[in-house]
């Protein structure tokens, strides 16, 4: 499956993952310093939910263009794609 988006969904994504890299690599400065763990904690809840919706609207993606692309497709076809997105879907759950 490619990993086809247009442009304004790509941006969201990729802006969403930078986001989760400055958040992760702000855990990890954080960590060295000895900071409290409250504060620990809460930033890197943030960073989890930045990759979480990073790849939900990754696989949303996914799900638009297959049930396109599924008038298309035989039905083993379209049964196999449906397993691969259930797949991808839960190893986010």
């Amino acid at each position: 499956m490619e990993l086809a988006m247009a442009a304004e969904e790509l941006k969201t994504v990729v802006n969403r993952l930078r986001r989760a890299q400055g958040q992760i690599a702000g855990v990890i400065k954080m960590i060295e310093e000895g900071r409290d763990c409250e504060d620990v904690v809460t930033q890197l809840a943030a960073a989890s939910r930045a990759l979480d919706k990073a790849g939900f609207a990754i696989i949303a993606t996914g799900l638009q263009h297959c049930l396109t692309d599924a008038a298309l497709a035989a039905d083993g076809d379209r049964e196999r794609m449906r397993a691969r997105l259930e797949k991808l879907f839960l190893s986010l759950a």
